[in-house]
């Protein structure tokens, strides 16, 4: 039960972090630019890439990676080419609700203070331990999914320190929540 409470107040905080780096910081927007001319963009798109999925461009067959001319004209192409890194899916039902995200976000939020808390509450430390040791897990999940991402799809850098602020800061706030929960006799 004390793990389940200071699990919930930890998600709590994160959950309101968030929101405050999303709709009142600009820490949810690092990174994010809007396109010269939308029209045209989702009309390619639309066109271009008409199946829900992940994309990168200039892209290549990855059956084709052994064919020297193949990756000879891939890599000409991509020196002169914009790298793209694109998510499409089908259109919301409601574009204007967040609903569903934000449940999930919760949810996720929840489940992962769960996690953090579990470790810390297993531990003797104090609360200040406690508060660092949630700031190092906030920073682990950076290092272990957000780098690993940003290098390989090439992540622009104020995405990545975007994303390094929000997971610490939610983390090391949640950590003071946990800490305070778990620290009450």
């Amino acid at each position: 039960m004390r793990i389940g409470i200071a699990a919930l107040l930890a998600a709590i905080v994160l959950f309101l972090w968030q929101f405050l780096a999303h709709m009142v910081l600009p820490i949810g927007q690092m990174g994010f630019r809007l396109p010269q001319n939308e029209d045209i963009v989702l009309s390619a798109v639309s066109t271009g890439l008409p199946t829900p999925g992940i994309y990168y461009l200039p892209s290549i067959d990855p059956a084709k990676m052994g064919d020297a001319a193949v990756m000879k004209a891939w890599t000409e192409k991509s020196q002169k080419s914009p790298y793209v890194f694109a998510v499409v899916n089908t259109p919301p039902a409601d574009p204007g609700s967040m609903t569903s995200q934000l449940i999930t976000q919760f949810i996720t939020n929840f489940l992962s203070a769960i996690l953090v808390t579990f470790v810390l509450a297993a531990t003797t430390w104090a609360f200040g331990a406690r508060v660092i040791g949630s700031l190092v897990f906030g920073v682990f999940g950076w290092l272990m999914n957000i780098v690993p991402q940003g290098t390989w799809y090439r992540f622009p850098s104020d995405f990545l320190v975007g994303n390094l602020l929000e997971e610490g800061i939610g983390w090391l706030l949640a950590g003071i929540a946990i800490a305070w929960w778990l620290g009450r006799r």
